[in-house]
């Protein structure tokens, strides 16, 4: 049997024979360097289209940048993440910058591996969502690489953040359970491997907002918080732990969208309805929540514009900016089907199976 020849990569010589350019004009076109002209820069980027040139990444991180950047997950399975990527790869459609997205996952160990991985490959800049890592970690990682971490709440001069006012969103859905006359609203947060002052992560000062909100109102002997996961399983368990109550809640927050889910399937497995037995508000305001069926009240952080802004960011600390930048997105509610005025009070507490 006869192997087929493999085809030849193309060269960045046989860009600048085809472009009629020297080598040196196609180098400083790739590499964005300064001073190449308009024109030489169009002459170039049509010899590299027309050719299908694909400068090997390796070699072009040893003379520089490599146009590439990682986005670090804690994983791929929250709707939200989803929206953050959605906005960073849309920023850079108008760049010559692509992304590399890896899993962070639920250990500090795996996170750290995940990023050493990144450096390793030479890309130009990080972007960390809800890191587990310290902030002594993510300074050190700062000062190998551009950094933009999303979902902390911390300062550093060493990097930048993109936030949420997540104490106003928490605090939007709490008055709204209120308004509506629900009195026993319960809580479900989030427990992770965070090294970080608890008043920097996001399901703190969310949960904290829920104990304020609810003491402000007189309402300090209603509160009741499940601490689980921003998961589906995580919400399942807490609501079902919830719902052992007696009496039951009225009206479950859960701090997350994902968490929300897993809160109405507990709610449907235990023959409640929603919002005729409990009302169920979620945060995110992921593509979910919107679906009919599902019409879930959620707080609208914008991943979308969230991702778009880490990009900027992080693409302007790569140029060189120094001064560190916080971009902070105001909260809003998105108020759906999930959540109504409670019934009467309620009879005999049914049994949670």
């Amino acid at each position: 049997m006869v192997t087929p020849a493999r085809r030849r990569r193309v060269t960045i010589a046989d860009v600048a024979s085809h472009a009629q350019v020297s080598i040196t004009a196609v180098s400083k076109v790739i590499n964005n360097a300064y001073g190449v002209s308009p024109a030489m820069k169009n002459k170039v980027k049509t010899a590299i289209e027309e050719l299908n040139y694909r400068p090997q990444a390796v070699a072009r991180g040893m003379r520089g940048r490599t146009f590439t950047i990682g986005l670090v997950l804690p994983h791929i399975r929250n709707p939200f993440f989803a929206d953050i990527l959605d906005g960073l790869t849309a920023y850079l459609e108008s760049t010559d910058y692509q992304a590399f997205m890896i899993a962070g996952g639920a250990a500090r160990k795996v996170e750290h591996r995940a990023v050493d991985a990144l450096m390793d490959r030479q890309v130009d800049g990080i972007i960390m969502v809800a890191p587990l890592a310290s902030k002594a970690r993510l300074e050190e990682v700062a000062k190998e690489k551009p950094l933009v971490v999303l979902a902390r709440h911390e300062r550093s001069p060493h990097y930048d953040s993109v936030l949420d006012d997540d104490e106003a969103g928490a605090e939007l859905v709490v008055k709204h359970l209120i308004e509506l006359g629900h009195r026993r609203i319960a809580h479900i947060t989030h427990q992770d491997d965070s090294i970080a002052r608890p008043g920097d992560l996001l399901h703190n000062i969310r949960s904290g907002s829920y104990e304020r909100v609810m003491r402000e109102h007189g309402l300090a002997d209603e509160i009741a918080i499940a601490t689980s996961f921003y998961s589906e399983q995580g919400g399942y368990d807490g609501a079902r732990r919830l719902l052992g109550r007696a009496p039951r809640p009225t009206a479950i927050f859960a701090g997350a969208d994902s968490a929300a889910l897993g809160a109405l399937a507990a709610l449907h497995e235990a023959g409640l309805s929603v919002p005729g037995d409990v009302s169920v508000a979620g945060y995110d305001n992921t593509h979910l929540a919107a679906l009919p069926n599902i019409a879930l009240t959620s707080v609208d952080q914008d991943g979308r514009e969230m991702g778009r802004a880490a990009g900027k960011l992080l693409l302007e600390r790569v140029e060189g900016r120094m001064t560190p930048v916080r971009f902070s997105v105001t909260p809003s509610l998105v108020v759906r089907g999930s959540t109504a005025a409670p019934a009467a009070p309620a009879g005999p507490v049914p049994a949670v199976r």
